[in-house]
């Protein structure tokens, strides 16, 4: 059986782990031939939205980094395009997967893929190794990687993968397979009229600043802007949610 040396290994950051609330702040991808990178494609991505610290201190990202970048649903194409009719390959593949194929469903856009997944392929062979992270398997084969950015990450999985694959592939070349990639996801609804007015109303009434349509929460609610061109009804309602609870807590007669 045949170990499969041409696929796209791609990695995303994203501003959180929670593919129906987060979203995609950066891509990176290695195109392989015959187990050498052939093409890549690296790209900020807008999330319409301010980035968490955590993801700040955790990926070096900034809201300046991503402010000129382009929407997902500007890049998508240009993404699909580059990936083709080639394998995915990544490490805990089925997560970046996900991010992917939700922005894809909710362009209409079809993406079923199949991938390899070095995580999975780890766990196999390196159990007694202490972690199977890509920062610990990188560190323990020596491979150069500067973590949390996309295409490091992707080209560190390739590396990963060939050094994996030389090791074990004759004694376990099934796991080495492409497998289905399977993800379900709904198309996400924009905003509603009601929701959107609702928003403005708070604004208004609590003194909020907004600016070319975008909503920055002060006082006593984390920092954050948030474009309501670009939000969904999921996010206007956990938005409202919020600001409604952080207000009555700081004005329980109603901010008078």
């Amino acid at each position: 059986m045949n170990i499969p040396m041409n696929y796209v290994a791609f990695d995303i950051e994203t501003t959180g782990l929670n593919p129906k609330y987060d979203k995609i702040i950066e891509i990176g991808a290695v195109r392989v031939r015959g187990g050498e990178p052939a093409d890549t494609f690296s790209t900020f991505v807008n999330p319409a939205k301010s980035l968490p610290a955590r993801i700040v201190e955790l990926t070096g990202i900034r809201d300046e980094d991503v402010a000129a970048a382009p929407y997902i649903d500007e890049i998508l194409e240009a993404f699909l395009l580059f990936v083709g009719d080639d394998v995915l390959l990544g490490h805990n593949i089925l997560f970046d997967y996900s991010f992917v194929k939700k922005a894809a469903v909710n362009q209409k856009r079809t993406f079923e893929k199949q991938g390899i997944d070095t995580l999975r392929i780890a766990k196999r062979f390196l159990g007694d190794l202490e972690s199977r992270q890509l920062g610990f398997l990188c560190d323990y084969y020596q491979i150069s990687l500067d973590a949390h950015r996309a295409f490091n990450d992707a080209v560190a999985a390739h590396q990963l993968y060939g050094i994996l694959a030389r090791e074990y592939g004759e004694s376990g070349s099934d796991i080495f397979q492409p497998q289905p990639l399977i993800y379900t996801v709904k198309k996400e609804s924009p905003a509603t009229p009601k929701q959107l007015e609702l928003l403005q109303r708070l604004i208004g009434q609590y003194h909020l600043r907004c600016e070319a349509l975008t909503l920055y929460p002060v006082a006593n609610v984390t920092e954050e802007s948030i474009d309501l061109e670009k939000i969904t009804k999921n996010e206007a309602s956990r938005l409202i949610d919020r600001l409604l609870a952080n207000f009555r807590r700081s004005y329980p007669s109603g901010g008078n």
